[in-house]
């Protein structure tokens, strides 16, 4: 898959799993790995990412004696997933396109 293509949809699976609820890093991943291939070295930049544009907070708490950072959406997060949501079907569109499954057919596989 495309890497910027892949970034994009990364971003927006990780705030759709924070959407959820609020986590930690290696539970992000455990819940996202059953739908999209992410590791730490991916998941990290992203969080980073997303807090450093407001749409990611993170805070500490102390879990087993350790101190655990956890991730919630803020409201600016949550406008992006809903501008992702209303915006999905040209999305689709392109897709519905590669597949040839529109007028002016893309190719055939």
């Amino acid at each position: 898959m495309d890497t910027q293509l892949k970034k994009g949809l990364l971003e927006l699976c990780v705030m759709a799993r924070l959407l959820r609820s609020e986590s930690y890093g290696y539970q992000i991943i455990k819940d996202l790995t059953e739908w999209i291939e992410i590791s730490e070295s991916t998941l990290y930049p992203i969080l980073r990412r997303l807090e450093a544009g407001g749409e990611v907070e993170v805070y500490s708490a102390e879990y087993h004696n350790r101190i655990r950072k956890y991730y919630k959406i803020t409201d600016k997060g949550r406008e992006r997933l809903r501008e992702f949501n209303e915006e999905q079907w040209k999305l689709q569109k392109i897709l519905n396109y590669i597949e040839g499954q529109e007028e002016g057919k893309c190719a055939a596989f």
